[in-house]
């Protein structure tokens, strides 16, 4: 792969995570956690409404206190399994300490969690267990709400079911209907009484599982997701007369994506009846009161991801004319950070999983000669990039493993893959499972598409749209807000320039495959991820009728591509590769 033409900069947003260590932890007594799910389950629910009463009847004036988390995705414990390493600011356990301070403060607390709970971290070790630990986990400690997050659908659907009729809340998505009479996937929303005042939690999540699951749509079969504010304004409509309070559960970032018509802070502008929001998908990590409509004011908060805080929502009540009023909100996110210790019961509880997920992870899959990024960021040589990643600077041995390991399996002529972390390595030494892990972050399956080359130098333009264009005295590159890192694809089997002086759209350049341009009426196969044929299939690129490669159609789960990189390492490279000629192990 050849880029010439590039001089930029990636200013990486490094999530700092410091976490307690997982050492030591006891022996657990199982009592039927790691129960195995028998026989094929049914992949539908069929979840009643009924209405959860904490605390009796009193007082004229009280708190409603709501703890959430969001964006979990796996971490019951302060360890990250990818790197095996500790960390500080993150885990269930750590959350779970937190949550029993509220509680002493609060007994009727009601705790929410707003999605991406069960996929990342070797979560997807225990998919075979009739519960996941991680709604096992929710369950020990008393979560009232789920709100479901677009990753719990990256696994069939008979899974996800299984574990919405295990966990012992309220599952919410007031978005998401069965297609053959159009009622609700989940329920749209809970009511609880506390202590005489009635809450009610409505859900909602992204409604771009479609699009991102596209090449699997046996993991939505039978479902539609409908806009959330649409679908949120119908609910809320619906719920005139049996509230006090109204709380969000959203798994939606601030602002919409793609083309939806709006994100959480937008929500809480046109349906102000909310009091409180919880947001999540974002990763972000904010606490803000958004105006709204007639002067009604709500507040938005989102935990951050992995555990980094329990979002408090605190909620003054005071009753007047035999009705309830709500005298004033507030919120915060408590971090885990200043958590100093786990919760050691439910680490105890939970011994298994972490025993496993780190066996797993120092599985030995072969031997890397040398380092393949020798300086990983591009002006300090260091490891931990602060000024500019060197992975996104220039053709580098790693995204060309990855994009051979695609054209290998997919036989391909082209293919493309982004960086998903921009301090991504392989390092000399043992190549373990978990090192796959953090050169592919996600669970993602490969598909093999025929694309005409007009489609494929569109589909380049797309993915440059990444810069923002260079002008006259710059003196670095800025990347367009719009589009993240993630959405940046690096292409091999042809060889391009990127002209960053160019207005999007018009900056491909030089483009040859086998030495000869691109013929615009010329079929090529083309290697990506399933994400990726989501994101084609939508800009008009490919449609279903392209594919003719489908990685998890062939192997299953054996046809994710960190298992294609560990398989291609064992069987074509005979465990070992070299930066300098992985490629000729084909």
């Amino acid at each position: 792969m050849k880029k010439s033409g590039i001089f930029f900069c990636l200013v990486a947003l490094v999530l700092s995570f410091s976490m307690l260590s997982c050492a030591g932890l006891k022996s657990a007594n199982k009592s039927g956690r790691e129960q195995l799910a028998i026989g094929k389950q049914t992949d539908s629910v069929n979840l009643k409404h009924k209405l959860v009463t904490k605390g009796k009847p009193g007082a004229d004036k009280l708190t409603i206190t709501i703890g959430a988390t969001g964006d979990l995705h796996g971490r019951l414990f302060p360890y990250e399994y990818s790197i095996c390493e500790d960390k500080k600011g993150a885990g269930l356990s750590k959350i779970s300490v937190l949550v029993k301070k509220l509680r002493a403060e609060n007994p009727n607390t009601i705790l929410v969690d707003v999605g991406d709970t069960v996929q990342d971290n070797s979560a997807e070790l225990f998919n075979k267990l009739e519960t996941h630990p991680m709604i096992q986990a929710m369950n020990y400690m008393g979560y009232d709400v789920w709100a479901l997050g677009n990753h719990e659908f990256n696994f069939e659907k008979e899974f996800l079911c299984r574990n919405i009729r295990n966990f012992k809340g309220a599952v919410l998505s007031a978005n998401i209907k069965n297609t053959k009479d159009g009622s609700n996937f989940v329920l749209p929303y809970q009511i609880f009484n506390v202590e005489g005042v009635r809450v009610a939690v409505v859900g909602a999540v992204t409604p771009h599982i479609p699009l991102w699951e596209a090449s699997s749509p046996s993991h939505f079969k039978g479902l539609k997701f409908e806009e959330p504010i649409i679908a949120l304004r119908k609910t809320v409509d619906s719920l005139k007369g049996k509230y006090d309070v109204l709380v969000g559960a959203f798994h939606l970032g601030r602002d919409a994506e793609y083309d939806s018509k709006a994100g959480a802070i937008e929500i809480a502008k046109q349906i102000s009846e909310f009091d409180i929001i919880f947001a999540g998908h974002e990763h972000a990590r904010f606490a803000t009161e958004v105006d709204g409509k007639n002067g009604d004011k709500t507040w938005v908060i989102e935990p951050g991801c992995y555990g980094w805080a329990l979002a408090v929502g605190k909620i003054k009540v005071e009753k007047k004319a035999n009705a309830w009023k709500v005298v004033s909100v507030t919120a915060e996110n408590l971090k885990t950070a200043t958590v100093s210790e786990s919760d050691k019961d439910l680490e105890k509880e939970f011994k298994f999983v972490h025993d496993e997920a780190y066996k797993d992870a120092n599985v030995v899959i072969g031997t890397v000669t040398e380092d393949f990024i020798p300086r990983v960021d591009y002006i300090t040589g260091k490891e931990k990039v602060t000024t500019m990643p060197t992975i996104q600077m220039e053709d580098t041995a790693l995204i060309d493993l990855l994009n051979t390991v695609q054209r290998y399996y997919a036989k391909a002529d082209i293919s493309s893959s982004a960086a998903f972390r921009s301090e991504m390595n392989l390092k000399k030494g043992k190549f373990r499972k978990r090192d796959v892990a953090v050169i592919y972050k996600y669970p993602n399956t490969l598909m093999g598409v025929k694309i005409t080359g007009k489609n494929l130098l569109k589909y380049m333009e797309w993915s440059a749209s990444y810069y923002n264009t260079t002008k006259k005295g710059d003196v670095t590159i800025s990347f367009n807000p719009d589009v993240r890192a993630y959405n940046y694809d690096m292409f091999d089997g042809l060889s391009y320039d990127i002209d960053i002086s160019k207005k999007a759209g018009n900056r491909i350049k030089n483009v040859l495959i086998n030495g000869k341009p691109v013929n615009p009426k010329k079929l090529y196969k083309l290697a990506v991820n399933n994400y990726r044929f989501g994101t084609l299939k939508k800009l008009g690129f490919v449609n279903d009728d392209s594919v003719y490669y489908d990685s998890y159609e062939e192997m299953q789960d054996a046809g994710r591509i960190r298992d294609l990189i560990i398989k291609y390492v064992k069987e074509v490279c005979k465990g070992k590769i070299s930066p300098s000629d992985f490629s000729k192990c084909k």
